[in-house]
């Protein structure tokens, strides 16, 4: 990933603007039905905090963001949440959570990178936690907009992820044009 994408104010306020109508809503509802609400929910990549302020609704969620930037623009919008600077593959915290959302966060990851996320998620969420992510379809990856964004295909996830967690559900969605995400649900093993 380009080391200073999202680091700088000015690319914080440029992605803002773009993502201003995009929101997880949808995806919150499905993990609304496995995930019991007012459970502790971890949020990576809070970003510009659209996602985070539909899950607190529901949630006692634990926004983070790997940007001193965005988690700046996070605590000022929202000052009574809780937000930590945390890497997406690291994922280096003592708390533990009843479940892990993200939308089109771990798209940054190279596969190895993805594959210390999933273990460190695994050992981070209480028993039978719950994880649900969003990803960019297709196959290969490409630098956008300075991000490394690495696509992957439904079997490419179910390779990853099954190991760890038992899958409830790895749909297609639509966030711009028919088809171009996949969304994962899954429960700890």
């Amino acid at each position: 990933m380009e080391p200073n994408y999202y680091k700088t104010k000015e690319s914080v306020e440029e992605y803002i603007k773009l993502a201003k109508d995009v929101s997880g809503k949808e995806l919150i509802d499905k993990l609304r039905n496995v995930l019991k609400t007012d459970s502790c929910l971890l949020e990576i990549g809070s970003g510009p905090g659209t996602d985070w302020r539909i899950l607190n609704e529901y949630y006692d969620v634990i926004g983070s963001d790997n940007s001193t930037e965005f988690l700046k623009h996070l605590i000022t919008r929202n000052p009574t949440g809780v937000f930590i600077e945390l890497d997406a593959s690291t994922l280096m915290t003592d708390r533990r959570f009843n479940g892990i959302y993200s939308n089109k966060v771990l798209h940054h990851l190279k596969d190895n990178e993805l594959i210390d996320s999933i273990k460190r998620q695994y050992g981070i969420l209480l028993s039978h936690g719950i994880i649900c992510h969003s990803f960019w379809k297709g196959e290969g990856s490409e630098i956008f907009k300075g991000l490394y964004v690495n696509y992957h295909t439904e079997p490419d996830l179910l390779n990853f992820f099954q190991d760890y967690f038992e899958i409830l559900s790895i749909e297609s969605y639509k966030e711009f044009e028919d088809d171009d995400s996949l969304l994962l649900i899954g429960r700890k093993r």
